[in-house]
C-alpha cells in the first residue's frame, strides 16, 4: 500500500473508531462494534518485522462474535492479511499475534498472559479490570458506548507498539 493510501486508510480507521462508540445501539450489536475495534486495534499496532504476512487474530474461549468476526478474514492490515482463529486451549495460541480473551475470568486472563509471555502478541479483553491485570487493551461498555483502556507497559513487554493516535482515544492509559 502506498504511503498516501496508508495514511487515508489510517485516517478512515480513526474516524470509524471515534464514531463507533457513539453508534452503539440496538441497530449495531455490541460484538459487531467490538469486532470493528479489534480490526482498528490491529491497524494501529506495530508488530516486529519478522511477524510474517499473516496476522492471526485468535479468540480464546467461547466466541461471542460469531459471523461478525468472520467478516475480518483476509482483510488487509498494513502489508499483512488477517486470519481468524478460534482456540480453546493455550497450546492453540502459538502463532497468534492478536488474542481476544473471551473468558473474562481472572484465571483465563492469567493463563493466556502466561502462555503468550515473551511473544509479540497484542492481548485484548472486555472484562472489568483486565488492563490492570496485564491485558494490553481492554474494551468496556459505558453508557451504551464502547470505550477502551490501554496498558502501555503490557504492550511494550509484548514487543508491540501502540500508535499514539490509538492511545489518544483510550479512556485510560496505564504506564
Amino acid at each position: 500500500m502506498a504511503p498516501s493510501a496508508r495514511m487515508v486508510a489510517c485516517g478512515l480507521g480513526l474516524v470509524l473508531m471515534a464514531l463507533a462508540p457513539r453508534a452503539f445501539s440496538d441497530d449495531l450489536p455490541e460484538y459487531r462494534l467490538k469486532a470493528a475495534f479489534l480490526y482498528n486495534f490491529a491497524l494501529f499496532t506495530e508488530w516486529p518485522g519478522e511477524t510474517g504476512s499473516t496476522l492471526n487474530l485468535c479468540v480464546y474461549g467461547r466466541d461471542p462474535f460469531g459471523a461478525e468476526l468472520d467478516a475480518l478474514q483476509g482483510k488487509p492490515v498494513g502489508n499483512r492479511r488477517m486470519a481468524i482463529r478460534r482456540v480453546i486451549s493455550v497450546e492453540g495460541l502459538s502463532g497468534c499475534q492478536l488474542v481476544f480473551i473471551a473468558d473474562p475470568s481472572a484465571g483465563a486472563i492469567a493463563t493466556v498472559l502466561s502462555a503468550v509471555h515473551g511473544a509479540a502478541v497484542l492481548t485484548v479483553a472486555d472484562a472489568p479490570g483486565a488492563a490492570k491485570r496485564g491485558v494490553a487493551l481492554n474494551m468496556n461498555v459505558v453508557n451504551n458506548r464502547i470505550t477502551f483502556e490501554a496498558n502501555l507497559a503490557a504492550a511494550r513487554a509484548a514487543n508491540v507498539n501502540l500508535s499514539s493516535r490509538l492511545l489518544s482515544l483510550a479512556t485510560e492509559v496505564l504506564q
